[in-house]
C-alpha cells in the first residue's frame, strides 16, 4: 500500500479528531466525527448502546471474524466544587499527569450546551504573591480552573450555568510539523484511530479487502477501564491498537510500530504476537517488541468480559504519554502497514 499518498489525510483526520473534545463519558462529538470520515468513505457504521462505534467491514472470505479497536475517549477533568472566589476545583477523569497541566487552557460545558474558556492553575500561581509558587503542588487539592468570564463568587459562577458535574475539557494544542512530527495531548489513542479511518481510505482507494469480515470498533471508555467491554465476545481474533510506549528500557521510538508482548494485565496471545513480528521481519517494518509495566488495553477488559478470541496490542509509538504527546509519521506508516499485513488485505 502507497501509505505516503495519504500523508495528508491521515494527518487532516488525526487533527480532526484530536482538536475534537472528548474526556471518557463525553465523546458524542469525536464519535460523530470518526462515523462521518467513514461515512465519507462509503463504510457502513453503527453505533453501540454505550456511545461507541463499529465499522463493519466484509471480507474476502467469512469463515473468521477479526476485530481492530482503538479508542477515541481521552483523558480529562470534571468539576467537583465550586470555590466561594469563583473557581472551578477539578476531579481527574482518567490518568492525566496534573503537574502538566498547570497554566493549559481549557473548556468548559455546561449542560445546557453553553462553552466558556479558562486556565488551569496552582492555588498558588503568582510568583510575587505566594511563598510556594514553586513548591505547592500540582495534584487536586491545590489545582483549579480560572474561568475567563467576570466571576467574583460561586453565585457568579451557578449564573453563567456552570455546576458540579461539568466537564473540562484540556486545550490539545494539536500541532503538525513539516519534519513530519504529530505533537498533541491524547494522541493515545487519536492516532491510532486514525490510522484505521486512514487504512479504510487506503483499501478503498487501491479496490482491497482484508481476508476475513472484520470489525473495526472505536470504543469509549478506555481511560477509565471499560472500553473493550462492548467488544462482541465471539469473535476469534482482536488486534488493540493503541499507543506503543518510549522511554526508560523499552526499545521503541516514535518511527516505529510497537508490538506489545505484556502490559500490566498480563501477557498478549503468543501465537499472535509471533505472527505479527514474523509479518513485520519478511515485509520490512520497522517495529519494536516491549513489555509495558504501566499499561492496560481494551483487550484485558474484553477478555475479562468473557471474550474468547486471541488478541494482541501493537501502536505507534509515543513519547511522554499522559502529557504533551508526540508520534511521527513513520510509526503512523508503519502500523498501518502491520495492521494491512494483519488483515492479508488484497
Amino acid at each position: 500500500m502507497e501509505i505516503e499518498c495519504c500523508k495528508e489525510f491521515l494527518m487532516d483526520t488525526a487533527r480532526t479528531l484530536l482538536t475534537t473534545d472528548s474526556p471518557s463519558g463525553f465523546t458524542a462529538n469525536a464519535v460523530a466525527a470518526a462515523e462521518k470520515i467513514a461515512a465519507d468513505l462509503g463504510c457502513a457504521a453503527r453505533r453501540t448502546n454505550k456511545g461507541g462505534l463499529i465499522i463493519d467491514v466484509p471480507g474476502r472470505e467469512h469463515t473468521k471474524k477479526l476485530g481492530l479497536c482503538a479508542h477515541v475517549d481521552t483523558l480529562g477533568l470534571m468539576c467537583r466544587a465550586v470555590t466561594d472566589q469563583g473557581e472551578l476545583m477539578i476531579t481527574k477523569i482518567g490518568g492525566p499527569i496534573l503537574p502538566t497541566l498547570d497554566g493549559e487552557y481549557c473548556r468548559i460545558y455546561t449542560r445546557d450546551g453553553r462553552v466558556y474558556t479558562g486556565t488551569i492553575l496552582s492555588l498558588s500561581p503568582a510568583a510575587h504573591v505566594f511563598d510556594d509558587a514553586l513548591t505547592r503542588p500540582r495534584d487536586e487539592q491545590n489545582m483549579a480552573v480560572r474561568i475567563d468570564e467576570k466571576v467574583r463568587s460561586a453565585a457568579d459562577v451557578a449564573a453563567l450555568g456552570i455546576e458540579v458535574g461539568n466537564y473540562v475539557c484540556l486545550d490539545p494544542k494539536t500541532t503538525v510539523t513539516p519534519s513530519g512530527f504529530l505533537k498533541s495531548r491524547f494522541i493515545d489513542d487519536k492516532g491510532s484511530a486514525a490510522c484505521l479511518l486512514t487504512l479504510l481510505k487506503l483499501m478503498k482507494d487501491a479496490g482491497t479487502r482484508p481476508r476475513y469480515d472484520t470489525e473495526i470498533h472505536f470504543t469509549v471508555y478506555e481511560e477509565v477501564g471499560h472500553g473493550g467491554a462492548t467488544i462482541p465476545a465471539g469473535l476469534d481474533e482482536l488486534l488493540a491498537v493503541d499507543m506503543g510506549c518510549v522511554g526508560s528500557d523499552l526499545t521503541c521510538t516514535e518511527y516505529q510500530v510497537s508490538i506489545c508482548a505484556k502490559d500490566s494485565a498480563g501477557p498478549y496471545d503468543y501465537e499472535m504476537v509471533c505472527r505479527l513480528v514474523e509479518l513485520a521481519k519478511k515485509n520490512g517494518v520497522d517495529y519494536a517488541v516491549d513489555v509495558y509495566p504501566h499499561y492496560s488495553s481494551d483487550v484485558a477488559v474484553a477478555w475479562k468480559a468473557g471474550g474468547d478470541m486471541k488478541a494482541a496490542l501493537i501502536g505507534p509509538g509515543v513519547h511522554a504519554s499522559h502529557g504533551m504527546e508526540r508520534t511521527h509519521f513513520d510509526g503512523m506508516r508503519e502500523t498501518i502497514k502491520l495492521i494491512a499485513l494483519y488483515l492479508e488485505c488484497a
